[in-house]
């Protein structure tokens, strides 16, 4: 008898582990890193809310075939831009400047175009949001007073 309950409970876990719809645990997150590609730039929203916008680049090194001479392809990089809504984050990555590396964790939101918008637009074309949750500076970019060094 105890082996058919344990059985009958254990079958429901099972089941309920591959539903479809969607949970508290469901994560859409996005790790970089990279170089800042500009200062990290105040913007405002329609509503008039301060937020900020960073560019992150990022280079990945593809060990594509050995071309006639020898030599492989140049490494691709990416761009990222980032939004941050965060008021103590905003204030923070206003400090930052352009060549720093950092390590960058946000969340990932892909947007699907308007239906009736012109495909030439940003309306029109699907788009990717990464939202700012946290950044870790691992190297400040050399002042131009250290160069001359």
């Amino acid at each position: 008898m105890f082996t058919a309950i344990r059985f009958a409970a254990s079958s429901r876990v099972v089941s309920r582990a591959f539903s479809t719809s969607a949970s508290r645990a469901d994560v859409a997150k996005l790790t970089l890193v990279g170089r800042l590609g500009r200062d990290p730039e105040v913007k405002q929203t329609k509503n008039d809310n301060e937020y900020v916008t960073y560019v992150v680049a990022t280079s990945s090194f593809n060990p594509g075939p050995v071309d006639a001479n020898g030599e492989r392809p140049p490494p691709r990089t990416s761009w990222h831009r980032v939004l941050s809504f965060h008021e103590g984050s905003n204030k923070y990555l206003q400090t930052l400047k352009k060549g720093a590396l950092v390590y960058v964790e946000a969340g990932y939101e892909l947007r699907e175009p308007e239906p009736d918008a012109d495909p030439t637009t940003p309306a029109g074309q699907r788009q990717i949001f990464l939202r700012h949750e946290t950044i870790r500076v691992l190297s400040h970019p050399k002042s131009s007073e250290q160069e001359e060094i």
